[in-house]
């Protein structure tokens, strides 16, 4: 069966996800792999190397990895756009092998690609989405879907008139007509400005909010580390983390103090030295300042101890700041850890 084929006949989402019957997993995949054969004299190319994921209903996920990692493959297997090599998958309890029209009929998928008639409007797109999808006339959700979106006002405009993140929310659209209790969200704002991304992830934490399952790709990190609730790390085909968010971002076990004394400091004071600190700026002014940072192990040192060798070496804090391990800190860790056990 086409993928267009299984669009058609698939049934109305109101008869596969009724509260009482959810399962605990929106997502499930295990052992999943994809091997592409060589072609035009290129090798062949493992790209997804047995994953095994779990994702939770209601949900944010967070599913990152460099270029060529395997996130749209894996993607596109759920979606029944790639056809798997090996293993199980199953969207919203439903074997994507045997269950096809009901998996494919679970999942919404908001393409990296604007893929979008220009000469259509909003509201003429969503419609004949939902007719692929099988949705009667009388059950459209058009208007509700507009006003999700925000393009409640552009409804009648051409899609070719909508702004960039105009119609990145209007691919959401698409992807929500049917009411699919997943929603997966490729690289979506990409090449979006400030202000209309933050539009978009307004959008989608709503979503979120509403009980759908959010399955996030994306390059800008802080955006995963400030949405995501949990957060999977695909390197090389492999999964190499899966975790809540706050146990991923301690794991690096690594904090930076950064503070501000009001003396004019050339060497480290002996009260400091156990800390190693090191002097990032003095100023030469007539009140002179100097700024010092010191990285530790939260596990280890306590950061009152550093301050309070701090007084012990008789200066004056006037400023004090914690830097906090950040996502892009335990991303590269991993990928680069990942990169190693294959050289």
């Amino acid at each position: 069966m086409t993928s267009a084929q299984a669009i058609e006949e698939a049934p109305r989402q109101d008869s596969i996800a009724d509260d009482g019957d959810a399962p605990d997993y929106a997502l499930e995949a295990v052992g999943l792999t994809k091997k592409y054969r060589a072609s035009g004299g290129q090798p062949g190319k493992l790209a997804l190397d047995h994953v095994d994921l779990r994702i939770p209903r209601g949900s944010l996920f967070g599913l990152l990895g460099p270029n060529g990692a395997g996130k749209s493959t894996f993607i596109n297997i759920l979606a029944g756009l790639v056809v798997k090599t090996e293993g199980t998958a199953k969207v919203w309890d439903h074997d994507i092998d045997t269950q096809t029209r009901l998996a494919r009929a679970s999942i919404g998928v908001v393409p990296q690609e604007l893929n979008i008639d220009p000469f259509f409007t909003p509201q003429e797109l969503l419609e004949v989405q939902a007719g692929l999808y099988g949705v009667p006339k009388s059950e459209r959700r058009t208007e509700e879907v507009l006003r999700l979106v925000g393009l409640d006002d552009k409804r009648k405009a051409y899609a070719r008139t909508l702004s960039g993140g105009m119609r990145r929310r209007l691919l959401i659209g698409k992807a929500m007509v049917h009411n699919p209790p997943v929603l997966v969200l490729d690289e979506p704002t990409a090449g979006v400005d400030i202000e209309l991304r933050r539009q978009l992830w307004e959008n989608v934490v709503e979503l979120n909010r509403r009980g759908t399952t959010v399955l996030l790709t994306t390059h800008y990190l802080e955006e995963a580390q400030e949405l995501c609730d949990r957060i999977a790390i695909i390197n090389h085909g492999k999964v190499v983390a899966n975790d809540e968010k706050s146990a991923l971002l301690g794991r690096l076990d690594a904090k930076t103090l950064r503070f501000t004394v009001r003396e004019k400091v050339s060497s480290v004071p002996d009260a400091l030295k156990p800390f190693d600190p090191q002097i990032v700026a003095a100023d030469g002014a007539e009140h002179p300042l100097t700024e010092m940072t010191v990285g530790y192990r939260p596990s280890v040192t306590n950061a009152g101890d550093i301050v309070g060798a701090i007084y012990e070496a008789g200066l004056t804090l006037v400023d004090l700041t914690t830097e906090e391990t950040d996502l892009e800190d335990i991303f590269l860790q991993l990928t680069r850890d990942a990169d190693a056990s294959r050289a």
